[in-house]
């Protein structure tokens, strides 16, 4: 590692950018090359710059990466590596890095060569960053000189020309870009969104140091991110809301057929099975072969070391892979030359040299592992057998209730007050708080489209449930029902009944809970349903204000701040502050609450490669450790508005 290398791989000269194709359709279709123009596609052109740079650490030249959040929104990333080639691109006729950065599907990573393995998002990297900015510069310190372009729109507005000099030894490349506004819906930088994925990157890079600076408020933040285990302390970090279960990480480390294979886990005492994959640095969240394989020798190794040292029985069955895996946070990397990615998103990886590899590598040194610490072996064992039994308790429970429904003819719950129309796309249920504020709710509702399920104070923690203690809870179980789709391994998202699922909740801290744990339970069960955007919270109103018989209705203090300026503030405002939803008649509720026409609803979203903070983030709310929910607390108090005391 090191920035100081200045003799370039010969394959790594201004000829190895291959040319594929023109930059013009980018402008025009960005939601093809960056997934959206949304804030995702928008936080996608620094990964994009920054892939470049970490594909420079795998190389082996560069070691520190600094991303800077300027005034403006305007984003600046330096690296220590080798530069981007200068040279005149002999295909092309033009300086190599005006290919780079002016023709897509140009770089050192197609053709071989240049990189032994890149990441980037579809491999597009700087082209697409260039065409979607306002202006972008590039500077590049190479052989004792400081070279620069800048381009507007995708297009060369100054030639690249000697600006400086720089010491001999030094070598690196400086992208410095304005997203363009007229592409992007918005174009202001989320600081934890940025930090997230360049923490998760420092994690997959052992040895990469990147620093993430804000300049955009008087007081500057800087964040450094500096991980030398590497995916061990990724491990640890996703961990750090659970008790570990055993104090080492089991890590797995090696090369076959070409594929760099490295993983790492730990059981903690949760009930959930938080298994990461990645290649090339990029997120997997639909998995693939590197962990179908990862799967199968973690499988097939527990099972062999269990029945050989008699830790199960001849008269038990074999652990299922789901068994080995409650309650253990994993993560596959890989490194590959030539990634093939499958299904719709491309987030699936369909190399199956990556099967093999990952399997082969694992199941040795976990084999090895396993023998030296039997110890940690019976923990995991036992941890195994305990959610086998649980698993067929609930097993036995699922099927028990399939045979009530089949004799009642599939009755829904009693306490459902379900809609006339049958068309879940035109279908709606309401998961409401408490009896009173359901009775008022079914007056309120509808009929024909809207259906309430009242459910009877707070359900079921599942962060801190096995599976048959969730089955069990008569709450939980007529969620289930009502929905129609199953959980876990049974959902089926073509079984929804409804297309919007409303939570609606008093608008106070006890409120929040239950929306929370809510939230909590279609995650861990039904994430497909906050994925497709069914999930909703109801907004009720904060305040109501009556004068001179007119009515209005605000859901902030700021809102009401401006409803008092048009009135005017007087002796004949008679303002109401609602404390929970119990408190309004039906016909309110409908009017604030409940009506398609004036209500406010919050969809639930998430980003599906976001999935290790998010995991981190329920944990941390919903977990038993302390002290790791009072620093989140700490760390994000300012961004609460409203708080009920």
């Amino acid at each position: 590692m090191g920035a100081t290398n200045t003799e370039f791989d010969a394959e790594y000269g201004a000829d190895q950018i291959q040319i594929l194709e023109g930059l013009e359709a980018v402008r025009k279709r960005p939601g093809m090359y960056i997934g959206s123009t949304s804030s995702r596609g928008l936080h996608h052109l620094v990964y994009e710059i920054v892939d470049n740079s970490v594909d420079e650490a795998l190389a082996g030249y560069c070691d520190k990466i600094v991303v800077t959040v300027q005034k403006g929104d305007i984003v600046r990333v330096v690296d220590n590596g080798r530069g981007i080639p200068v040279g005149i691109n002999h295909k092309s006729g033009l300086p190599a890095v005006e290919v780079v950065f002016t023709v897509l599907h140009a770089g050192g990573k197609f053709g071989g060569g240049g990189y032994k393995v890149s990441g980037g998002l579809h491999g597009v990297g700087a082209s697409v960053v260039n065409a979607l900015s306002k202006w972008l510069e590039v500077e590049i310190c190479h052989e004792g000189k400081i070279y620069k372009q800048r381009y507007e729109k995708g297009k060369v507005v100054e030639k690249l020309s000697v600006i400086g000099d720089c010491e001999s030894e030094k070598s690196g490349t400086t992208v410095t870009f304005l997203p363009d506004s007229e592409i992007f819906e918005e174009t202001v930088f989320d600081y934890d969104v940025l930090k997230q994925r360049l923490r998760e990157v420092a994690f997959l890079t052992k040895g990469l140091k990147i620093i993430l600076r804000d300049e955009r408020e008087e007081e500057i933040v800087e964040k450094s991110f500096h991980y030398e285990g590497g995916i061990k302390e990724f491990v640890t970090y996703l961990n750090k809301s659970k008790t570990a279960l055993y104090e080492q990480i089991i890590y797995c480390e090696g090369t076959k057929d070409n594929v760099y294979v490295e993983v790492a886990m730990q059981h903690n005492d949760s009930y959930n099975d938080n298994t990461y994959g990645f290649v090339n640095n990029i997120t997997t969240p639909e998995g693939g072969t590197h962990v179908v394989g990862f799967r199968n020798a973690l499988t097939k190794t527990f099972n062999d070391y269990a029945r050989k040292n008699k830790l199960l029985k001849d008269s038990e069955a074999n652990l299922s892979g789901e068994d080995i895996r409650e309650g253990m946070t994993s993560i596959i990397s890989v490194k590959i030359e030539d990634p093939q990615f499958e299904g719709q998103t491309k987030q699936k990886l369909g190399n199956s040299e990556a099967r093999g590899a990952v399997d082969a590598i694992v199941s040795s040194q976990l084999e090895i592992f396993l023998e030296q610490n039997p110890s940690v072996a019976k923990i995991i064992v036992e941890k195994s057998l305990l959610s086998q039994r649980a698993r067929e308790a609930a097993r036995k429970a699922r099927e028990l209730t399939r045979r009530k429904t089949a004799m009642e003819g599939m009755s829904l719950p009693g306490k459902l007050a379900d809609c006339s129309d049958k068309d879940p796309k035109n279908c709606e249920i309401y998961i409401v708080e408490g009896d009173s504020a359901g009775g008022s709710a079914k007056t309120a509702r509808d009929r024909s489209t809207q259906a309430i399920l009242p459910l009877r104070g707070k359900i079921l923690n599942v962060e801190k449930a096995r599976l048959d203690k969730i089955y069990g809870n008569a709450e939980i179980k007529a969620m289930i029902t009502a929905f129609g789709t199953g959980i876990h391994e049974e959902f089926d998202i073509d079984k929804l009944r409804y297309h919007k699922i409303i939570i609606m909740t008093d608008a106070d801290v006890d409120g929040a809970h239950i929306s929370t744990l809510l939230l909590t339970f279609i995650y861990r069960f039904m994430p497909e349903l906050i994925e497709k955007g069914y999930v909703y919270l109801a907004q009720p109103p904060l305040f109501k204000l009556e004068k001179n018989k007119k009515v209005w209705y605000a859901y902030s203090d700021e809102e009401l701040d401006s409803i008092l300026k048009e009135v005017g503030r007087d002796t004949n405002n008679k303002i109401q502050r609602y404390k929970g939803l119990g408190e309004m008649d039906a016909d309110q509720l409908w009017e604030t609450t409940m009506d398609p026409e004036h209500r406010i609803l919050l969809k639930v979203t998430m980003d599906p490669e976001s999935t290790s903070e998010l995991d981190l983030t329920f944990t941390t709310l919903m977990g038993d450790k302390v002290e790791p929910r009072r620093e989140f607390i700490e760390e994000n108090a300012r961004f609460v508005k409203n708080l009920d005391i």
